[in-house]
């Protein structure tokens, strides 16, 4: 480049000024550019079969450039979308003024500016609108498209605004004096005389036009991000988001290899209150530019779903500046960019992660002064447990939609235990897992103070196997979609099949010792409850309760049960097939279990042996999460429990009282005595 082609002066700006007039119809935009020459105009505007548009479309199917910054006239035609007529001006340092003006009827005259070099240098489009485009003359909407798709290009933009403000009379006609300062004294002093007359005069309305900037704001992503400063970052991120509250963490990076771009994620401080009231037509928050231009800012192909509330920018010099929404789709540069965008996401997400895990680990150690100093500076860390206290749910479905990061995913997601009130991860849950524990347990339900007393834990506290609680409805989900972590298995403990792996030999003879004791009862039970459950087991999980219900290693838990009902457009019909098949376990070392046995040892017809193992299967349902059924069964057992309490012999209902007639009579003697009384009185 020459900067003596610039010129001096105003001529050495290179910006663009935009204004409008409501009255002539008129959109105008000028810039101060190398302008076109006469021939230019004639090559690059012409008509439609001679514009750049044409040489733009050849080049695509040929595979060239797909840039459409920089070509002149590529597009050009679509003025007259909103235009019924155009005029174009143009000044080039090696040619004359020049206007060109079409009415998009296949003809254009190119004409020499009679007014000669009114520009300097550039181009100025003027827009002659059509009537159902009138909003391109109101200046909110003007300013609005102009912030949206040109906030960050680097050459100033100039509206030209109105402005409407209340002014004194008396300052009016100050710059009026200004103006006529070089009159007589004779009239300065009848000017003075006036105002004595009237020294209070009312404000008036004063419109004026100025020229506004509207795109102030940097596009930081194209710096380095040594040289950006916190307080850089947060403000940007207000900027483009409209959110009044800092960001809680972000990366700044720049993709290279394939595809270059650079690009800006920010985490926000808070979920939006609706995140999932639209999850699955809620398209990503990022917004693609191609040369600081605004392309697209509800581009879905750019991140997944589970991480749209990641907000920030994209911009590319590899991709087509393309209008055609399907074509950018089908870029293979865009899959490219996305697959990065994720990874870098979850990148930020790790180091926050390790950052907390080292934080906590000092804590545990005994440090010395210096290590102290250093813990306090990393304690401005991003916490990355209060990030998933937030975005956690979305961190699951990604485990759920994510295939191809689930293993990365699958690190990040946290989970309650039975160890302490902290949130941990499945690596931390193996570090602490003794030598001869194989599986990772948990245990789910709908509510975290209900399921640390879950009956399913008491033989996992008793032995001090750590168990991961999940109380949101898509952990199922999740431990579906992760049946394994590093080689360990995810295993249910209100599913059967459960074996803590540090049973000795004597364990092994006592269990088998205890199937042979019980079975007659186990045998009496299945036969009772057929229909109910389909087999009756010895319990290895429980220790302080009676009996409990579990189901199958591939069948719904209780807890899904009881998600799957709940959902509003849920098939009753459907839902009975999925139901899995439930089994009793008995606690052979209770002493109902013990009495129970005693009962079906000596009579197997014993009414009230089976009203109390009707009584356990109801408690175990309800223990284990499970729906107990018929209520009014239940109900007619309870009080046959009752009867037998309070030994009665019948639960029929008493004979009605009848009120003696005798007594009737007695008090209507006594009220006619009182009435007696009450006459001689008087």
């Amino acid at each position: 480049s020459d900067p003596t082609e610039l010129g001096e002066g105003e001529d050495r700006e290179l910006e663009m000024r935009i204004s409008f007039d409501a009255d002539e119809r008129t959109l105008t935009i000028r810039d101060r550019g190398i302008g076109m020459t006469r021939n230019d105009l004639i090559e690059n505007l012409g008509t439609v079969a001679k514009s750049g548009t044409t040489n733009f479309v050849e080049q695509l199917a040929e595979g060239g450039d797909l840039s459409l910054i920089g070509q002149f006239g590529v597009g050009f035609y679509s003025v007259y979308l909103v235009a019924d007529k155009v005029q174009v001006t143009s000044k080039n340092n090696n040619d004359d003024q020049y206007i060109w003006t079409s009415t998009a009827d296949s003809t254009f005259s190119v004409e020499k500016d009679p007014e000669g070099n009114t520009l300097g240098r550039g181009t100025e489009i003027k827009l002659f609108l059509k009537e159902d485009a009138l909003e391109y003359t109101d200046q909110d909407r003007v300013e609005e498209l102009v912030k949206r798709y040109s906030e960050f290009i680097s050459f100033p933009i100039y509206l030209h605004k109105k402005e409407t403000k209340m002014v004194d009379d008396d300052e009016d006609e100050e710059e009026g004096d200004d103006d006529d300062e070089d009159e007589g004294d004779d009239e300065g002093l009848e000017a003075e005389d006036a105002e004595d007359e009237d020294d209070v005069k009312a404000p008036k309305e004063v419109t004026t036009w100025e020229w506004v900037r509207l795109n102030d704001q940097p596009a930081i992503w194209t710096r380095s991000a040594s040289d950006v400063s916190d307080e850089e970052y947060k403000a940007f991120y207000k900027a483009i988001s409209k959110d009044y509250m800092d960001p809680f963490a972000w990366t700044h990076f720049r993709g290279e290899g394939e595809v270059e771009f650079r690009s800006i994620l920010y985490i926000p401080g808070k979920p939006p209150y609706n995140m999932f009231d639209n999850y699955y037509n809620t398209n990503s928050q990022l917004k693609l530019f191609v040369r600081k231009v605004l392309i697209r800012d509800d581009f879905e192909d750019l991140m997944p779903r589970y991480l749209n509330f990641i907000k920030g920018v994209v911009d590319s010099d590899d991709l087509p500046l393309s209008v055609s929404r399907e074509t950018l789709q089908q870029h293979k540069a865009v899959k490219v960019i996305g697959k990065k965008l994720v990874r870098k996401t979850l990148d930020l997400l790790r180091k926050m992660a390790d950052a907390e895990k080292r934080k906590s680990e000092k804590k545990d150690e005994d440090t010395d002064e210096e290590e102290e100093d250093e813990e306090e500076e990393e304690s401005n860390e991003p916490s990355y447990s209060e990030f998933f206290q937030n975005f956690g749910k979305n961190i699951k479905l990604g485990v759920v939609e994510d295939s191809a990061n689930k293993n990365r995913l699958a690190k990040l997601i946290r989970f309650y235990s039975t160890k302490g009130d902290d949130l941990v991860s499945l690596e931390s849950y193996m570090e602490r897992m003794p030598e001869w524990q194989k599986d990772i347990y948990f245990l789910a339900g709908d509510d975290l103070e209900t399921l640390k007393h879950s009956p399913f834990l008491e033989r996992a506290n008793h032995k001090g196997v750590e168990v991961l609680l999940m109380d949101d409805p898509i952990d199922e989900y999740v431990v579906q979609n992760l049946p394994e972590f590093e080689g360990a298995k995810l295993k249910s403990l209100a599913k059967e099949g459960v074996k803590f792996g540090d049973e000795t030999e004597e364990d092994k003879k006592r269990e088998v010792f205890y199937k042979k004791e019980f079975k007659g009862l186990c045998d009496w039970l299945k036969e009772l409850f057929t229909g109910k459950i389909e087999k009756v087991v010895v319990s290895k999980r429980v220790t302080d309760t009676p009996s409990v219900i579990v189901t199958g290693q591939f069948g719904h838990s209780a807890n899904m049960e009881r998600i799957m009902k709940s959902q509003a457009f849920g098939d009753n019909s459907r839902m009975q097939m999925m139901m899995s098949q439930k089994t009793m376990e008995i606690n052979v070392r209770h002493p109902i279990i013990a009495e129970l046995k005693k009962l079906m040892d000596e009579d197997k017809d014993n009414e009230e042996a089976k009203d109390i193992a009707w009584l356990l299967y109801d408690t175990a349902m309800i223990n284990s999460g499970f729906d107990f059924g018929n209520p009014k069964d239940f109900s007619q057992r309870m009080f046959r429990l009752m009867q037998s309490g309070l030994k009665l012999e019948s639960l029929d209902l008493l004979d009605e009282v009848e009120v003696p007639e005798e007594e009737e009579e007695e008090d209507a003697e006594a009220e006619n005595l009182d009435s007696d009384a009450e006459e001689k009185e008087l």
